[in-house]
């Protein structure tokens, strides 16, 4: 089979070549991030005037998405691996992010198990239905389907996604498995406590609060415009392929080299879905070096494509699109029973 032809096992055995960590590189850059973080925290905390604070806070928060990186690779088994000095530094990472270790890796290995597959998508991920499945649905499910995937939602991540999401619902669902949510969400407010006792509360929003925010914002919309984009292919269960999914269903996140920096090179997501044992420094390269996964679908944080991923609602079977909410809406219900069909 020509090499430009590969699928399935072929094309997952391909990107094995490129599944391999350099663990010296590893730690060169994992030094290099806690200190850029640590940079813009000591300015939110030290600064004279709270402006230049908040500047700090920010920047120190576009870092943390990066840090994030690292951690979301380390449990997926990608880098320090093995090391009980990395999974000390990542779990820290994970508490301090709202992003308790154990509730992400069970609902993101679901994710990666099951990434557009319908029905399936929505653990670990949002929540996505088919026109069939909308118009079955009762107000209170539709109310809650598009709060899940609403803009504001996604802007308030912070409290929406990781907070009640992320900490307290699976702590509702499993409390001895995920004791670490409600654990993490008290180291958070005791850290802002302390900052606002010692330092002032400036500080304490700025160097605390506001870097896990703009965190959790920009890891928020990262996710939805990674699997909710215009091009996206979804399929159903017998029709569903591990590596056409990756492919088709994960979008590639174009930005510019230091925007690719501060988010660890996760806007290559087609790649990391095809395989997640590739550490993210080596994303480009796979990318480079395989004509498979050099056609993916895109979106970038241009406000056209913000608007066009945001606008989207539910999987249209014949149409083979998602199709937006003026369109859901404009759809008589008589048109729902080819798409039930489908589904």
């Amino acid at each position: 089979m020509p090499e430009s032809l590969r699928t399935g096992a072929d094309l997952v055995r391909a990107s094995q070549e490129f599944a391999k960590e350099d663990r010296p590189l590893t730690w060169r850059l994992l030094v290099s991030t806690l200190a850029v973080v640590g940079i813009g925290q000591a300015v939110a905390l030290a600064a004279p005037w709270w402006p230049v604070q908040l500047v700090g806070g920010l920047f120190a928060g576009l870092t943390l998405v990066r840090l994030f990186i690292f951690y979301h690779d380390h449990l997926h088994g990608a880098v320090l691996k093995d090391s009980r000095v990395g999974k000390a530094i990542m779990s820290v990472a994970g508490m301090l992010t709202l992003n308790p270790p154990a509730v992400w890796k069970e609902t993101h290995d679901y994710h990666h198990r099951n990434n557009a597959k319908m029905p399936g998508t929505s653990i670990g991920s949002y929540p996505m239905m088919t026109v069939a499945m909308w118009r079955e649905c009762t107000p209170s499910q539709r109310f809650w389907y598009r709060f899940a995937r609403h803009p504001l939602t996604i802007l308030t991540g912070y409290v929406t996604i990781f907070m009640l999401g992320m900490c307290l619902a699976a702590f509702k669902r499993d409390p001895k498995r995920h004791w670490q949510g409600p654990l993490a969400i008290a180291i958070h407010f005791s850290l802002v406590a302390l900052v606002a006792y010692f330092v002032g509360w400036v500080a304490a929003v700025s160097a605390v609060m506001l870097p896990v925010a703009t965190a959790n914002t920009l890891g928020g919309y990262l996710f939805f415009a990674q699997h909710n984009f215009p091009d996206i292919v979804l399929a159903d269960r017998r029709g569903w392929e591990f590596s056409q999914a990756a492919v088709k269903s994960s979008s590639m996140f174009e930005m510019s080299p230091l925007m690719h920096w501060f988010t660890g090179n996760i806007g290559y997501h087609h790649v990391h879905h095809l395989n997640h044992r590739i550490p993210f420094y080596r994303l480009p390269e796979a990318m480079a070096k395989m004509p498979e996964l050099q056609n993916p679908g895109k979106t970038s944080w241009t406000p056209r494509d913000v608007i066009a991923c945001l606008r989207l609602a539910v999987w249209d079977p014949e149409a083979h699109r998602m199709i937006t909410w003026a369109e859901v809406l404009q759809r008589p219900p008589e048109s729902v029973a080819g798409a039930a069909t489908a589904r």
